[in-house]
């Protein structure tokens, strides 16, 4: 693979994984502020209510800086992927699409309206303003991943005699069987990082012993949703994602698990090291016959092994895709154990004053973040050498007229503009959360 692709890759990598970071906030706190508002009615406690316009302040941030960091991608797609464009776009078209005509003009109407005209909309409209903030963001995160999906594993279409795809089945395209738990997966992760943030706003309040009443809230809310989401993503959702992996790219499986040999009662691996000079993992600690279980429910079934595939079927990266699947399935674990943790000491009645516990959720907020990053990475990475699985090959994507030193001085141009819009974005965020719920007493 020549430079210029390894730049173009990299560039997109970049601008992705930085928008990213907005989108999986935004969608996993929508369905936080519907419930704060739907316990407002239900019990009529202004506290609830208080909350719901504080957090949706925090939306309407990661949401602006969302939006500005989400429009150079879709240039990209002409300026550095003209080839895939020109392949794909009768399907992922259709899409994209509809994710900006639908889903984001959704979004985008109804957080206006929930942010300043809660006096004119009333108790029920304004909590209806909020779910449709929810549904937009959610539909927005399916058309995207049924977008991916498609690529992941193409479904409902036909080589056209010019050799670009036309789509022959829109059913099809949206209940692509590897969209429906790569949906489920993404949108709980997305959960998991919107309640790990309330929650650590939660604790860091209670450290303080500032705004005390709201941390609470705060607390109780995130740590419930972020138990549910944590365990979610390991169950079914994960599950269901790496049964559809195993069965339509086991190259994948076997590099996400470093088995470079096919073996009948496969373990999963813990911890280790591929080597990948010797074709093997250092330092291993696994435990016997549990990759098989898992994959196929029989102890002794056989796993496919990097061994059983043509070398230029393999991923292009295998140490990245090894240790970002590893690193994803160590935290999502932990979260799990952290929110476990937490849950107990809620019911118990002990978490507000466990100020080692506190401190434990408040310091946990940025995880979330890498998890769902990592496993963004697993994803695509494993998705290599195609951009299209099994019918466009990643070196035959990109523009070939856009040279590698154009596309670096770009890239170099993006790192400085979004290091700026880092810096804006965290002091108002500190803004913001300085201010605290109080500052969000008095009715829009």
């Amino acid at each position: 693979m020549d430079d210029a692709v390894f730049l173009h890759r990299l560039q997109f990598a970049f601008t992705i994984t930085f928008h990213y970071l907005f989108p999986q906030l935004t969608m996993g706190l929508a369905p936080l502020i519907v419930l704060l508002k739907s316990l407002y009615l239900w019990k009529g406690d202004e506290r609830f209510n208080q909350a719901a316009r504080f957090w949706a302040k925090i939306f309407g941030i990661a949401f602006f800086f969302g939006v500005i960091t989400g429009i150079p991608m879709e240039f990209q797609f002409g300026t550095n992927w003209a080839k895939f464009s020109r392949f794909a776009g009768g399907v992922i078209g259709q899409t994209l699409a509809m994710e900006g005509v639908f889903a984001f003009f959704l979004e985008s109407s109804f957080i206006g309206l929930f942010l300043y005209g809660e006096k004119r909309l009333g108790k029920v409209g304004h909590w209806f303003a909020g779910l449709m903030v929810l549904l937009g963001s959610w539909l927005s995160g399916f058309f995207i991943i049924a977008t991916d999906a498609w690529m992941q594993h193409p479904v409902g279409y036909e080589v056209a005699e010019n050799g670009t795809v036309r789509l022959t089945s829109f059913w099809a395209l949206l209940t692509n069987p590897w969209a429906i738990p790569q949906y489920l997966h993404n949108m709980s992760g997305a959960v998991v990082t919107g309640s790990f943030a309330m929650a650590s706003l939660g604790a860091f309040y209670l450290l303080l012993r500032s705004q005390e009443d709201q941390g609470r809230i705060f607390l109780k809310v995130g740590v419930s949703a972020a138990l549910a989401a944590s365990c979610f993503q390991i169950f079914p959702s994960g599950d269901m994602q790496g049964k559809m992996v195993a069965l339509h790219q086991p190259v994948t499986l076997a590099a996400m698990e470093g088995l470079f040999e096919t073996k009948e009662g496969a373990p999963m691996v813990i911890v280790g090291q591929p080597n990948m000079a010797e074709k093997r993992l250092d330092n291993v600690i696994e435990v016997p016959y549990m990759l098989s279980f898992l994959t196929y429910q029989r102890w002794k079934a056989e796993v496919k092994g990097l061994d059983a595939i043509p070398p230029n079927q393999w991923p292009d990266n295998i140490p990245l895709l090894y240790y970002s699947y590893h690193i994803m399935v160590g935290l999502g674990t932990i979260f799990v154990a952290i929110m476990g943790l937490s849950g107990f000491l809620l019911w118990r009645k002990k978490l507000f004053t466990s100020r080692w516990m506190l401190w434990i959720v408040f310091l946990a907020f940025p995880f979330p973040f890498i998890a769902n990053t990592a496993g963004w990475i697993t994803a695509e990475v494993g998705r290599q050498p195609w951009l299209v699985y099994g019918l466009l090959r990643t070196s035959e994507g990109t523009s070939h007229l856009v040279s590698g030193g154009n596309t670096l001085f770009t890239l170099l141009g993006f790192m400085g503009m979004y290091t700026v819009l880092a810096i804006l974005f965290l002091f108002l965020m500190w803004r913001q959360i300085e201010a605290g719920p109080a500052s969000c007493q008095e009715a829009h």
